[in-house]
């Protein structure tokens, strides 16, 4: 009975979370408390969200415009993302100064919020030769912390908030069968995650992982 009580309110949360995304009405009957108190907390923390998300298309509208960058909002949370190529040299993992000031404009959104940031580097599919690096697995991952260090060390971010993965070539979102699809695939996304303790720990699994587990 506990399980099946359990399972129910999972869902039940599961299938408000998607009504305020879609932003659909919510006409829910005989809410106890604790419902009431949910649905207000996710309200709260979608309104922060997308106030969040116009600001940075308000501070990066020329990136956005030149498709450097790009901004959406789902199951996962806020999600920027930055073609690698604006951040690094092709093989490199050091971000460049053309790289920092996009990450400038987005720490200074970011910086002063309470949400955790999830930071996830990606690559293509075509294997590491004529590079120090390993494989794309260690690019990749790097190629992440350096933002995360960029934001702790250079813009004062709180580390408490922060979160790096690497994903190699494992994660794409196109095909890697023509250069577009490549270039699409080379890219660094920051994730700005609820904190609101709606979520499990960052150290607790995959950060960009936590909002899609909360949803589902």
């Amino acid at each position: 009975m506990e399980k099946s009580m359990k399972k129910f309110g999972f869902y039940f949360v599961s299938a408000i979370m998607m009504m305020l995304l879609t932003g659909c009405a919510i006409g829910v009957h005989k809410r106890s408390p604790q419902d009431v108190k949910t649905i207000k907390s996710l309200s709260q923390q979608l309104e922060e969200l997308r106030r969040t998300k116009a600001e940075l298309e308000r501070q990066l509208q020329k990136e956005i415009a030149r498709g450097d960058v790009s901004i959406t909002m789902g199951k996962r949370g806020l999600v920027v993302t930055v073609v690698a190529e604006v951040l690094f040299d092709s093989g490199k993992a050091k971000v460049k100064p053309q790289g920092q000031t996009v990450l400038n404009k987005v720490a200074n959104v970011l910086g002063p919020l309470s949400e955790d940031i999830a930071i996830e580097g990606h690559t293509d599919n075509v294997p590491i030769k004529f590079s120090r690096w390993k494989s794309n697995w260690e690019l990749s991952t790097q190629r992440a912390l350096n933002v995360l260090h960029y934001f702790e060390d250079d813009k004062g971010v709180n580390p408490q908030r922060l979160s790096a993965t690497g994903y190699g070539p494992y994660h794409p979102v196109a095909s890697n069968d023509t250069p577009e699809g490549k270039q699409m695939n080379r890219r660094v996304e920051i994730i700005i995650l609820p904190n609101d303790g709606l979520t499990a720990p960052i150290g607790s699994g995959s950060a960009s992982d936590d909002y899609d587990q909360f949803i589902k």
